[in-house]
């Protein structure tokens, strides 16, 4: 593949600080630029002027966007926050106060550099420039067991890598050895790892003591010569309903853990702020030594793809969800849905640790965090049969997946909980 100019010098600039994370880029990632030449760079130069017919939009005559009355009624904030396109890195001032957030949603990042987030169209969208920036063809991208199901579509349809996996759960805590076993197998080089924690579709996330020794082992493997690109999918950040499970990201221990570690932290408001319609996601990075040139060359690059993927993402959510982080309500406002969930998670726990009668059809999975947990069936049981059972007879609906029943506890009142496991348990027993 011909590599343009402006992507070499992007190449350059990130060499230059640490060639590390050229090493770890994919062809595409290597090859790919945001354009700041071309239309791009002369429509930046026309702005201001008095006639400007460099934009790719319609204006009234008054240069307010134009828009139609059908629609721009029905929206409180300005035209010019809603209809135009943002820039494909996102809106300047929501990317400045999402980076704000990181520092004070994780005292652990005081003083440690990250890039300035690029606006994505929410995590999956996240995810998938991420893949494009760092996977080839046939690579492996190492997930722990059990995983958002999407993550095949995302890497193994999209962008045909392969999925390792290792068993997420070992003895009832995670697997510490089973992620130091993927790392370090085989002749050291380049590696892919995407934690997600809380985890989908567990919701479970590691104690402080193990998120201690999943630290302790990714640097070892950096130390022994790998290149570590570790994608955190915090799609569920800030849910964590018990004491002693670690409550940062983990994108705050890797963000200057070692320079053969490049942290990726793909976020947004999507589930953090309830707005799942919105498709408002976050893409930052972090390594050890990172330097403002790298990093901005890294948001580029990032920028780039989007560019060339979507063009970017919509402006009138970016403009709804800055308002919201502005509002004196919002701290009191995310307290009190943070307080719903987790009287919801109380009572999972209550409901199953009062029915020891439970324990003979299926067991909970390690869960302490997040929208979801699952139950894991005893052998003979079949969820998917279990799952239209529920339907027909019992007017409940769950997710199956293979011998585990997902149940989204997020979606579900307190009150109507008990019903809920009582109806899981009679059509076990009917089996």
């Amino acid at each position: 593949m011909e590599i343009n100019n402006q992507a070499k010098e992007l190449n350059d600039k990130i060499t230059a600080n640490n060639s590390n994370i050229v090493e770890m880029l994919s062809e595409r990632g290597k090859a790919i630029f945001f354009p700041k030449l071309g239309i791009l760079g002369q429509t930046a130069e026309a702005k201001g002027k008095k006639i400007n017919a460099t934009i790719g939009i319609a204006v009234e005559d008054d240069g307010s966007p134009m828009r139609l009355n059908s629609i721009a009624k029905n929206i409180s904030i300005g035209p010019k926050d809603a209809f135009p396109y943002a820039p494909s890195f996102g809106k300047k001032e929501l990317r400045a106060k999402w980076k704000e957030m990181l520092y004070d949603k994780n005292p652990t990042l005081k003083d440690k550099t990250i890039s300035l987030p690029v606006v994505t169209n929410a995590l999956t969208h996240g995810l998938s420039i991420a893949a494009y920036l760092f996977l080839e063809e046939g690579e492996n991208i190492i997930i722990p067991n059990p995983f958002w199901g999407n993550y095949k579509l995302v890497f193994i349809n999209g962008y045909k890598t392969k999925i390792k996996n290792f068993e997420c759960f070992k003895e009832g805590a995670f697997n510490t050895e089973g992620l130091k076993e993927v790392l370090t197998s085989g002749s050291p080089g380049k590696r892919v790892l995407l934690l997600n924690f809380p985890n989908n579709p567990s919701g479970y996330t590691p104690t402080d003591d193990d998120m201690k020794s999943i630290i302790a082992t990714i640097k070892e493997a950096a130390e022994a010569g790998n290149n570590i690109v570790v994608l955190v999918d915090d799609a569920y950040f800030g849910l964590v309903y018990k004491d002693g499970i670690y409550k940062e990201s983990i994108f705050a221990e890797l963000a200057d853990l070692h320079e053969k570690v490049l942290a990726v932290k793909l976020d947004g408001a999507t589930k953090e702020d309830y707005v799942w319609g919105f498709r408002t996601g976050f893409m930052t990075f972090a390594s050890k030594g990172i330097n403002a040139e790298a990093a901005d060359a890294l948001e580029s690059k990032a920028a780039g793809a989007i560019r060339g993927n979507i063009s970017n993402a919509p402006h009138i959510s970016q403009s709804l969800v800055l308002e919201s982080f502005s509002s004196p309500e919002y701290k009191d406002e995310k307290q009190e849905k943070y307080n719903t969930l987790k009287g919801r998670f109380d009572e999972v726990e209550k409901t199953i640790s009062s029915h020891e009668e439970y324990k003979e059809v299926f067991e909970p999975l390690p869960f302490n965090s997040g929208y979801f947990m699952c139950l894991k069936l005893k052998e003979g049981l079949d969820a998917e049969t279990i799952r239209k059972k529920l339907l027909e007879k019992y007017d409940t609906g769950i997710i199956a997946m293979g011998n585990i029943i997902r149940v989204a506890f997020s979606a579900v009142s307190k009150d109507l909980i008990p019903e809920m496991f009582d109806n899981i348990y009679k059509a076990c027993k009917e089996e």
